[in-house]
């Protein structure tokens, strides 16, 4: 299916690996010029040359900075003024008890799961609005809505992502801007993989290390496997493209059936 996304401009933050690899490469199949961000040159001029060698229809360019530093995103903003696509998915987490949260790291999640995402969408909004087209995307989590309790820190932030989004779309009324926000579940990350097989030491496919894990750690999980990145990254090549208009500042789920309720 044609996503209507040919030369469109994407900027996907942390798109070196992961879910956000993922989504700048579904991005470019479909004809997307992405640029690509992380904080390691190398990295990211890496991708640069995968998505350059694997889509050559498109112009996939480097966009190192760490977006947290406010004097870096001003750097990125006078090189790159105007994007069509913008998916706030850089983040950080980690698993911490609360006793263990000091204001220190509360701070440091704030500043670097919802402020860096603020600025870039301040940034690029009003663009977006006056030329009438544009997509933000918040990556989320399903702890956004349903705390483990193992991560407070991390949770708090995913649930202000979506009042976030919600907010920004009440300034897009009557126009084809949309904020919405993709709330993935458990993930087969590459940090995610290296993980299971260092857990799981005998001679065995990986699938039967990964249903194992599930059905012991993960129980909740209707799918029973990691969800794998490149879903997440056609969804969020959906919620991108011109047929996804009508999603309006709304919460999307893939989370496996981890989330319980119907809301």
């Amino acid at each position: 299916m044609d996503m209507g996304l040919r030369n469109k401009t994407a900027l996907v933050t942390g798109s070196t690996k992961g879910i956000g690899k993922a989504i700048a490469i579904e991005l470019a199949r479909e004809g997307v010029n992405v640029l690509v961000n992380g904080r390691n040159n190398e990295e990211v001029e890496r991708t640069v040359n995968e998505l350059n060698s694997e889509f050559p229809s498109t112009f996939p360019q480097n966009a190192t900075a760490d977006i947290v530093d406010m004097q870096q995103r001003e750097a990125l903003f006078e090189k790159y003024s105007r994007v069509d696509i913008l998916v706030n998915n850089m983040g950080m987490y980690e698993i911490m008890s609360y006793e263990d949260v000091d204001d220190e790291v509360w701070e440091k999640y704030f500043r670097t799961n919802v402020l860096a995402a603020n600025g870039l969408s301040k940034f690029y909004l009003p663009k977006m609005l006056k030329n009438n087209y544009g997509r933000i995307i918040f990556i989320a989590s399903e702890e956004a809505i349903m705390p483990s309790g193992q991560m407070p820190q991390y949770c708090m932030t995913k649930s202000m992502l979506l009042s976030l989004s919600k907010s920004l779309t009440k300034l897009t009324i009557g126009t084809e801007v949309t904020s919405n926000t993709i709330m993935p579940g458990p993930t087969l990350s590459e940090n995610v993989y290296q993980i299971i097989e260092s857990l799981f030491t005998e001679d065995v496919a990986f699938s039967e290390k990964e249903k194992k894990f599930m059905a012991e750690n993960l129980p909740q999980s209707e799918i029973q496997r990691f969800i794998k990145p490149f879903e997440i990254g056609r969804l969020a090549t959906f919620v991108c493209s011109p047929y996804a208009s009508a999603f309006k500042g709304s919460p999307i789920r893939m989370d496996g059936g981890m989330v319980p309720t119907i809301f």
